[in-house]
């Protein structure tokens, strides 16, 4: 991994793409391929799937503890990709919190609120973990320690969901042709929530391409990361990153 930064830093490479291990990714982009100027801190970002569109997750785990400045960048970060990469017009950027209001949180977020109310992207405001699956924001902030706690409850009630489905349709002869009048549908939902779609994780904020796969990757699903790579490149995203960092 260390070789592969080393290379990337150098110019022999465009993008570096891993499924190893996060701290280690973490470390290596920061010190190695070195962060963007004026950027405070490098963030994990997820693309997730949501009801309605799919949206971005960040920090999901390069942060776990953060200073206010830190997730209002986060924001400005998370607001390019998306209008970059997604094509979303004006996204929405939205604080992960326990109540919508602007007085709930604790002293992070509340500061972070102020912060980000000012901001020149489309701060919509805070966020409660039951709207997220339904996409009320493009964008959801969060320090690493609460973005992962969300990322992995994410994955793993969608896995219970999945598999009560499927033993639900495979309990007896009528459920398993039943199955069939709703097979194309529940494809269809397999696929809109099957974070494989999706590849890996982005490092928003260093001077290179860094793409986090997920640590149980397939083939299709690291496929799927190196298409994330190429749309950094084609969109020319890091140095409109910078240049947002450098006003």
């Amino acid at each position: 991994m260390a070789i592969g930064f080393r290379l990337l830093n150098e110019g022999e490479g465009d993008a570096f793409v891993s499924a190893g291990n996060t701290g280690a990714i973490t470390v290596g982009a920061t010190l190695i391929t070195k962060r963007i100027k004026g950027v405070k801190r490098p963030a994990i970002a997820s693309i997730m799937p949501s009801a309605n569109k799919p949206f971005l997750m960040m920090d999901c785990g390069a942060n776990a503890e953060c200073r206010a400045e830190f997730l209002y960048q986060f924001g400005l970060m998370g607001s390019i990709y998306m209008k970059n990469i997604m094509k979303y017009d004006n996204p929405g950027v939205a604080l992960a919190n326990n109540g919508t209001e602007e007085t709930k949180g604790n002293p992070l977020v509340k500061e972070a609120y102020a912060l980000m109310k000012d901001a020149p992207y489309n701060f919509i405001g805070n966020i409660e973990g039951r709207q997220i699956p339904f996409g009320d924001a493009d964008v959801v902030v969060a320090d690493g320690f609460t973005g992962n706690l969300i990322l992995k409850t994410y994955e793993g009630v969608a896995k219970v969901l999945m598999n009560g489905i499927k033993n639900a349709f495979y309990k007896n002869t009528l459920s398993k042709l039943s199955y069939l009048g709703v097979k194309n549908g529940i494809d269809e939902m397999k696929t809109q929530f099957d974070y494989k779609e999706y590849g890996g994780a982005v490092m928003l904020g260093v001077k290179k391409p860094v793409i986090k796969a997920h640590g149980s990757a397939d083939a299709r699903t690291f496929k799927n990361a190196i298409k994330q790579a190429v749309w950094f490149l084609q969109t020319d995203l890091i140095k409109k990153i910078e240049e947002e960092f450098s006003k």
